[in-house]
Parts: structure tokens; C-alpha cells; sequence
């Protein structure tokens, strides 16, 4: 359902239409080769109302280019802010059709924080000091993904820089490869005229590379605060896992790292590399012609690869040994509803990694998709079912994704109480609720036995009169030390292989265990050649091995420009 341009995601018990906790806008959906469409997302929490700080970065290989195109197409449709006695009314209408779709559904959102004004604690509002401003002249933004953002000026490239400068306060980098930090390095020029240094948030490890080969007065200069730079850029390295020290409760584990969003993080794998500082594991290309045959022609190293490596045993190989390539996924945590998303960078398949790591997020994620509050996971799908194990460079294919979800379907299978698997019980789950605006490509999925406009909701508001109740605080590495045992995702050759024996519309699941889950599929490499585009190919793999498989999840495959409502 719109309203004014605004994704409602999803109904409540009572039936009533429930606003969406996240708003994700992507701007740069691929994988390269095209450096204007490689890895960046924004995500913030809906309740801030366009707060400052309160918009996180998720990656940044294409960033401010992007954010100025999305200016671009919507600056013009903008309206002046109290201009006239018929801006003012268009703007409380405005207002009032967005605040009506929160108030009705129980959540109080009050219209803009800070997005042009602070209040000095007496209650009264002071205007936010804009650099190079003269005479700035608010306007009230009603289309495209920043809609219902106040920005101060009048040019495309003055609110940009306005919005990057104010609005973001946190870079979440999954790993150091350009396609995901190239953008975030240039840009860092525009940050002299900010109140703070923007922080990047990750891994140690990550953020050791960024020192040593981004940041290092070679390649570009030192923008951070450490070891004598220009103290642009503040560090965060995040703990694996989470850090039991902050949060509380549900929470705990999860780190703030902007305004209404917390994060915690898990190292998963991303290829493999024969010396320290080389990779072929990501990369900017996507057909690889030459390096394929290359690589073609060397023995596989899956073959005989340890099926547990653990990953404290990836660091200290010999330099002629193989090591995986480390890279992060992140569960985000909405403040306000205690809902999350779960966004992976670049992954490999557990059924094909040095160090396996992928089932631990899994168990993770289970526990929250049976609590309810798992809205959606954006993950990468780099290449078609045609791309050969050898030559996957550290990414999925259809048949992996597909791998990966089955394994995430029997954690949540085996969480759940026995009396509660069949249909017969009403499952505490979201309904379909991921809404895309324009630029991302859905298909409707068909097929089901029960229609998703007549099926009731399984999501339940999260409140302090109705808490969540997650996966308890111990049981964590538990679950972790378990999935490092467990054998590696058994992957089926073809999508032919995975419909063999799957007539029953529940699959063997007696029920679809991640019914109503969005899968949002990333970083699709292009292949600059003439014919349906890779993405369209992999939605209809997915697609059909899912309807085979009967998970439930709904796929769709993201977009640059897109602005997605969980």
C-alpha cells in the first residue's frame, strides 16, 4: 500500500496497516564493470524522520555521484518551504497523510528531527548553520527515494554535499576491495567543511587494509585521525559477533553506529587468495574472459579443502598457502521497533570455502526469523547458474543462494517447537512487506496454495508491552561453535537437480520455513553484451529452484536508485 508516495510494509494483527521500520536506497546495485554501479546503500531508520546523523552507509564503492543523481531527478518536483500560503498547506497536507499512516498503526512519528533546524533547549528551534550558504532556500523534497527530506538550497550539488556532510555519520564497510570503497576514498574530499570526522565501522581486519593500502600517503592521503592524518575519518573496528559490553536484552551485542540503528557483525569468506595483499576474490570485472581460461586450467582447490576449517586457523598460513579473503555481513537493528535486516558483502558458499562461515550468520538469523523480527536480508547473486564452480571468484550463483537459504530453512525449522511446524498454528512472522519503489525490478511469485492479499499477518509490533524474545545471550557461541561443525551445504549441480522430487507444495518442510522472507539480491556483475540482463536470468533461477525447494522467501533484484521499505 502507498501513501503520498510512502510504502506502509506491513499489517498488523489487528489488521491495520503497520509503517515500515527501515527505508534502504540503493545506489549502486551491481558489480561492476561499470564503476558507476558498483556496492552502496543507505539505510536509516524511518522513525528518525531524516534526522542529522541519522543515515548509515553500508559500503560506498559508488556514493556522492549517486546521491547527486537522485537530487537530479527529484530537486525539480521539490517545493518551497513556506513560500506561500499554498506551499505551506501542500506541506501540512503532506505532513499529515504521512503522520496518519504511522499514528493509525500505534507508532507516534514527529515530522523532521533536525533536518534544517536544532532546537537550544529552551524549545525553541535555531536554524543549522550551513558553510557557503547566502541565502539558503529550504525546499521540501516530495518524490523520489529522499522524499519528504527539507534540504537548504537551491542547486543539486549544494543539497548533496548538504546531505552527505550532515545526514550520514556512519560508513559500514563489509571489505576493503575498490568496488565497495572507491567512492567513499574520493569523496572524503568533501568532508572539510563537516562538524566531525565520519567514522568507518568494521572489522579490524578491514580497516587494517584501508590503513595500510587506501589511506597511506601513497595511494590517497592519510584523511584519518590515526598516525598523523588529516583526521577526516574515525575509526570503529567492530568485535565479531557483537560486543556483549553494550546493549541489553535483545539488544545486546549491538553497537549504535547512527542515529536509530545498531550493528553487529560476522566475518564470512570471499574467495581466496595464494599470498597476503593478493586476491582475485572481488574484483571490478565480471566476465573475466582471460582470467577465466587462466584460472580454468589450474587444479580446483575445493576439492580437498578441509570441510571446518575454523577462521582463527585463516591467519598465519605460510605465504605459498591458500587463505581466504575475509569479508563482513551485518545484522542491523532498528531502535525504535527492535526489528532488523540482515545486509551481507561479497560471500562465497559455504560448500566451497576454505573457512566456511556462512552457517554461523545463518543461526543467527533463524533465531530472529522465528522472534519475527528478521524483515529481510540483502545479499549478493554475482553470477548465473551458467558460471562454473572454478570461476565464481569468491561469489554466489543462483544454485548457491539457493544452498545457503536451505541451510537457513532447517535452523529455522529446528528452532521452532514441533506442535508449532505445521500450518495449523498462526506463525509470528511479517507478511509480505518489502515495498520497491521505482527502479527495482519485483516479480509477482505464483504457485502458492495461499493467496498473500488473504493471509493474515505473523508480524507483531514490537513494543515494551510486547517485548521479542530473541536468541538468549549465552546461547550465541553455542550456536556458532555448533555451525562450525556442522558439514558444508550440499549444492545441487543444476536447477534441474533441486526440482527432482519436490512435487509436494510444501516441499519437506511440512511448511514453507521462511515464508514471507524478502531476499534482495546485490552486486550483479554485468556482462556488457547483448541479451536479457544477468539480473533478470537470476531472478528466474532463484525463482525456480525456490517454487522446487518451497522455502517461501519472495526474491527481487535490486536497482540503482531503487528506495526499498522493510
Amino acid at each position: 500500500m502507498r501513501v503520498n508516495g510512502v510504502d506502509s510494509a506491513n499489517a498488523g494483527a489487528d489488521g491495520e496497516s503497520k509503517p515500515p521500520a527501515f527505508q534502504i536506497i540503493v545506489l549502486g546495485a551491481g558489480g561492476g564493470p561499470n564503476e558507476d554501479n558498483v556496492t552502496g546503500i543507505l539505510v536509516r531508520s524511518t522513525a528518525t524522520n531524516w534526522a542529522k546523523g541519522s543515515v548509515l552507509a553500508v559500503d560506498a564503492g559508488t556514493h556522492l555521484a549517486a546521491i547527486i543523481r537522485i537530487f537530479q531527478e527529484s530537486l525539480p518536483e521539490s517545493i518551497p518551504v513556506a513560500s506561500s500560503f499554498e506551499s505551506s498547506v501542500s506541506i501540512a497536507s503532506n505532513r499529515a497523510v504521512r503522520r496518519a499512516s504511522s499514528l493509525h498503526a500505534g507508532v507516534s512519528i514527529t515530522r523532521r528531527s533536525n533536518s534544517l533546524a536544532e532546537h537550544n533547549g529552551h524549545g525553541q528551534a535555531t536554524p543549522l548553520q550551513h558553510t557557503g550558504a547566502i541565502n539558503p532556500s529550504p525546499r521540501l523534497l516530495t518524490t523520489g527515494p529522499f522524499a519528504d527530506l527539507e534540504v537548504p538550497f537551491e542547486s543539486v550539488k549544494g543539497n548533496a554535499a548538504y546531505f552527505m556532510r550532515n545526514l550520514i555519520s556512519t560508513y559500514l564497510i563489509t571489505h576493503p576491495h575498490l568496488d565497495h570503497i572507491s567512492g567513499f576514498a574520493i569523496n572524503t574530499a568533501s568532508f572539510q567543511h563537516t562538524s566531525r570526522p565520519k567514522r568507518i565501522a568494521a572489522l579490524p581486519s578491514t580497516i587494517d587494509a584501508i590503513k595500510t593500502h587506501i589511506f597511506n600517503d601513497v595511494i590517497w592521503p592519510n584523511m584519518s585521525d590515526e598516525d598523523g592524518g588529516v583526521g577526516f575519518v574515525s575509526y570503529m573496528r567492530l568485535v565479531e559477533g557483537g560486543n556483549i559490553q553494550f546493549g541489553d536484552g535483545e539488544s545486546r551485542g549491538y553497537i549504535e553506529v547512527c542515529d536509530g540503528l545498531a550493528a553487529k557483525c560476522w566475518s564470512v569468506s570471499h574467495g581466496q587468495c595464494m599470498r597476503k595483499h593478493r586476491s582475485h576474490g572481488s574484483g571490478s570485472g565480471s566476465t573475466h574472459e582471460a582470467f577465466n581460461e587462466a584460472m580454468s586450467r589450474r587444479p580446483s582447490q575445493h576439492a580437498a579443502t578441509p570441510t571446518n576449517l575454523q577462521h582463527s586457523q585463516s591467519h598465519g598460513h605460510p605465504p605459498d598457502m591458500m587463505r581466504p579473503i575475509d569479508s563482513s555481513a551485518f545484522f542491523l537493528r532498528d531502535d525504535h521497533t527492535g526489528y532488523e535486516v540482515l545486509i551481507f558483502g561479497d560471500v562465497e558458499p559455504d560448500s566451497l570455502s576454505l573457512s566456511p562461515r556462512n552457517s554461523q550468520v545463518w543461526s543467527d538469523a533463524a533465531s530472529k526469523i522465528n522472534a519475527g523480527v528478521l524483515t529481510g536480508v540483502l545479499i549478493e547473486c554475482s553470477y548465473e547458474d551458467s558460471q562454473s564452480d572454478e570461476t565464481l571468484f569468491g561469489h554466489l550463483a543462483p544454485r548457491h543462494l539457493i544452498a545457503e537459504l536451505r541451510d537457513l530453512a532447517e535452523k529455522v525449522k529446528a528452532l521452532k517447537p514441533r506442535e508449532q511446524e505445521p500450518s495449523q498454528r498462526k506463525r509470528k512472522r511479517f507478511s509480505n512487506g518489502a515495498h520497491m519503489r521505482e527502479g527495482l525490478e519485483t516479480r509477482s511469485r505464483t504457485g502458492r496454495t495461499t493467496s498473500q492479499s488473504g493471509r493474515k499477518t505473523r508480524r507483531q509490533t514490537v513494543s515494551p508491552a510486547t517485548p521479542v524474545s530473541l536468541v538468549s545471550e549465552d546461547s550465541v557461541p553455542h550456536e556458532a561453535a555448533r555451525a562450525a561443525k556442522e558439514p558444508k551445504v550440499n549444492v545441487p549441480h543444476s536447477i534441474h537437480e533441486t526440482a527432482q522430487g519436490s512435487g509436494n507444495m510444501s516441499g519437506p518442510w511440512g511448511y514453507r520455513p521462511l515464508e514471507g522472507l524478502q531476499v534482495i539480491i546485490i552486486h550483479v556483475k554485468e556482462t556488457l553484451k547483448d541479451g536479457p540482463e544477468p539480473g533478470e536470468t537470476i531472478l528466474v533461477q532463484l525463482e525456480q529452484a525456490e517454487k522446487a525447494e518451497q522455502l517461501g522467501c519472495n526474491f527481487s533484484i535490486s536497482k540503482a536508485g531503487a528506495s526499498i521499505w522493510l
